[in-house]
């Protein structure tokens, strides 16, 4: 039953327009923005807009099924990461809809994580009525100053005859361009507000729409494609060095096209990978502080650099003149302008939409029937990918995390979708596993958040029923979140969540152990009493086991992984188990380590210990 309607008078011949609440105008939006799921937790400011929701699926339900269900987290952060999960897996803008104050203020770390990653989500906050606002009234935070300077925009709405125009505004914004997270926040009697629905129209946002423009009337015209190519042509090793962009851009496609058609290898950051098929020949895996010590190598021996979609951040570039130091010319193809030449001078750039320019440098190379000099390097790069493989203890008696991560890879084969909290685990992950298409690959890059990947798992699976959910996560990274184990029990979600525990926060414990002479301050947590596989029967988990023999691996993790409905596995991992290779901050590759199982071809170099203040 649809409450809150009238006709409006109008003129005749006219359709009239529908008078709802506010709260009813919201979910319309939703719907008409193709939300098929809300993740939020209730409070009274956003109380109005709760019940709409629920009255919008009684009505519209179809075979028992709710249209725009409603998934309640045990916090507010894991509505956000879980709206995260779902666009990231989706390629859709997630929603969350929370109430005030400390329903708000728990969001700002998702908000963050997603517009340093370029994220699209939408957050719908409450807000105390509008004539207390700056009262210090209960439940009241400043959510535009807070927000103000985490999200890619936010919106305070005191004119209810602009709250339609504002959320459809706000879905426009977070997935234009370079996408992003839109906070909207809507006080109490706005929601509660009766007045026309006209079903269209968005806020009058000139500037930003005129960005995009200048963006979108970008092409990569035939002079552009020859400049490319005539670069192309002059390079004996070239290797494109992909990035999160490729992925945001749906251009996936283009760069497989463009790096197969023509022979040119290809590297990718942590939020790049499965823009190019991690199992094809060309690929080079992940470059970077973690990244394979071949595709470091690559990088370090390319004398033609593709950036597309990459940023040359930090982890990638730490010490920008020693990054790519062969390379005659740099190429940057990005939809931002601010990243041209921010880090990297670049000799060549576009600005543009990235399948668009992809799939054109494509198609003007078959035109032309391109054919590059590039067989020497490709027997150089096989090389390198063969004698600087992954690797690691394979002798000892202690469960390896590699180990662990190349049997789950071996029955997923680069299809199941990945998620991952924050550390090592992460890097192991990202390492050993394979990812045969974009969007398979969900982990906190930019930020670095813990607690991620539990409630990523959770809206990954409610974006993508049909896929094998995993969360690889840490004993010290799911605590932040552990909450969520019952979220999906709950929902009845088939994810399954592996804990490679090693009893400790790993990653800080590996750099304590490097740079700080071994003192484990505060990263320690052998004696923490919390029995995991315990937490997980409490919440409801009906496969949840330990792991703690070397010999059981396989067979465990085929059980676990082959498990109907949410499955739990406890791995004890070696404790000391270190992430390779590794390139300490503001290092060239040329000061990589590899450990004592990956080769370094540097042999005899000592590495540089960076100051303790340059650690993070």
């Amino acid at each position: 039953m649809e409450t809150q309607v009238k006709d409006k008078p109008t003129r005749s011949g006219t359709r009239p327009d529908r008078v709802l609440s506010g709260a009813d105008m919201i979910v319309e939006v939703l719907a008409s923005e193709g939300v098929d799921t809300i993740f939020g937790y209730s409070g009274g400011a956003i109380l109005p807009t709760y019940d709409a929701v629920f009255r919008y699926n009684a009505e519209h339900a179809s075979g028992g099924k709710e249209p725009m269900p409603l998934i309640v987290p045990a916090n507010e952060q894991g509505a956000g990461f879980m709206a995260a999960g779902y666009a990231r897996a989706s390629g859709k803008p997630g929603v969350v809809l929370v109430t005030s104050g400390p329903g708000a203020t728990n969001c700002v770390t998702p908000v963050r994580d997603c517009m340093a990653d370029s994220v699209p989500i939408v957050v719908l906050c409450g807000q105390v009525p509008t004539g207390a606002v700056g009262t210090d009234a209960f439940q009241e935070a400043p959510v535009t100053t807070i927000m103000g300077t985490a999200a890619k925009h936010v919106f305070l709405v005191t004119d209810p005859e602009k709250l339609e125009a504002t959320v459809r505004t706000a879905f426009e914004i977070a997935r234009t361009g370079r996408p992003g997270p839109v906070v909207v926040d809507i006080p109490k009697d706005v929601q509660n507000w009766e007045g026309a629905y006209r079903g269209e129209g968005r806020l009058p946002i000139p500037g930003y729409r005129q960005r995009l423009e200048l963006v979108d009337n970008q092409t990569m015209g035939e002079d552009g494609c020859r400049e490319f190519f005539e670069m192309l042509a002059e390079s004996r090793r070239p290797l494109i060095y992909a990035g999160g962009g490729v992925i945001k851009a749906n251009a996936s496609e283009g760069l497989r096209a463009l790096a197969e058609t023509f022979g040119i290898p290809v590297v990718t950051t942590l939020m790049g990978l499965g823009a190019m098929d991690t199992t094809r020949p060309l690929s080079m895996h992940m470059l970077g502080m973690h990244g394979a010590a071949y595709a470091n190598y690559a990088v370090d021996d390319c004398d033609l650099l593709i950036a597309v979609g990459a940023r040359f951040d930090d982890r990638v570039a730490a010490a920008p003149a020693k990054f790519a130091p062969k390379a005659r010319r740099v190429l940057h193809l990005d939809i931002d302008p601010s990243e041209i030449g921010k880090v990297k001078r670049a000799d060549w750039h576009y600005v543009g939409r990235l399948r668009e320019a992809l799939d054109a440098l494509v198609a003007y190379g078959n035109h032309t029937a391109f054919k590059g000099e590039f067989a020497t390097w490709h027997a150089e790069v096989g090389a390198l990918k063969t004698k600087y493989a992954m690797n690691y203890d394979r002798q000892s008696a202690l469960i390896q995390p590699h180990h662990v991560l190349e049997t789950m890879n071996r029955i997923t084969r680069g299809d199941a979708i990945v998620s991952t909290g924050v550390g090592q685990h992460q890097m192991w992950a990202a390492q050993y596993c394979d990812f045969r298409e974009p969007n398979l690959w969900l982990t906190s890059g930019s930020m670095g958040t813990m607690g991620f990947g539990l409630p990523a798992a959770i809206g990954a699976q409610f974006a993508r029923p049909d896929r094998l959910v995993i969360d690889v996560d840490g004993d010290a990274s799911i605590r932040m979140n552990l909450g969520e184990l019952e979220t999906v029990t709950t929902y009845n979600l088939p994810i399954k969540v592996m804990v490679l525990n090693n009893f400790g926060d790993g990653m800080v414990m590996q750099w304590q152990r490097l740079f700080f002479k071994g003192r484990l301050s505060g990263s320690d947590k052998s004696l923490r009493k919390k029995d995991f596989v315990k937490a997980a029967e409490a919440d409801g988990f009906g496969y949840a086991k330990r792991l703690d023999r070397k010999e059981d691996v396989p067979r465990v993790i085929e059980e676990f992984l082959s498990t109907d409905g949410p499955a739990f596995l406890d791995v004890i991992i070696d404790p000391g188990a270190s992430v390779y290779p590794m390139v300490g901050p503001g290092l060239s590759y040329r000061e990589m380590i590899t450990g004592e199982f990956i080769p370094n071809r540097y042999d005899g170099h000592k590495p540089v210990e960076p100051e303790s203040s340059e650690m993070f």
